[in-house]
């Protein structure tokens, strides 16, 4: 299957497959606060999923990235915040943390995924989007053995 692009996958399976990826490689650096944080300031507890949590969310960020160019930290915040619950008043948009996204960045940075563009911001390095390119394809592959399985 060549020419399979992340644009190719859908979302979920894609964001699923390469944070599994991340997380048996071993080598992003994972914040030692990711048990404790909150992800926004709009919630209430932080994940329950104390460790996958940050895997799904820098995946989830490199496939942002990957779709849309020059993506800085203030974007993703903005990405990723929600509305703020404030009882008998109207909710309100809060930004999501931008330290676990700034970490999240830096940890793909590392990894040699993501570069930093000139015009500000982030953006898929050649590197980066032949590593997702590749998860992209090996889940479109799976998805097709899993359609040709209910078929028969």
């Amino acid at each position: 299957m060549a020419g399979v692009t992340v644009k190719d996958v859908p979302a979920q399976e894609f964001i699923n497959n390469y944070a599994a990826f991340l997380q048996r490689q071993g080598r992003l650096d994972v914040p030692g606060f990711v048990e404790v944080v909150k992800t926004s300031a709009s919630n209430e507890l932080p994940p329950q999923d104390s460790a996958g949590w940050f895997y799904m969310r820098t995946a989830s960020i490199a496939r942002h990235i990957y779709l849309r160019k020059d993506i800085g930290i203030g974007r993703l915040n903005k990405r990723y915040g929600n509305s703020k619950n404030r009882g008998f008043a109207p909710s309100h948009h809060r930004d999501a943390s931008g330290s676990v996204n700034r970490k999240a960045v830096q940890a793909l940075e590392k990894l040699g995924v993501l570069e930093t563009s000139e015009n500000g911001g982030r953006r898929v390095s050649d590197n980066g989007r032949r590593d997702l390119d590749r998860i992209a394809e090996q889940t479109l592959s799976e998805l097709n053995g899993d359609e040709d399985e209910d078929e028969e």
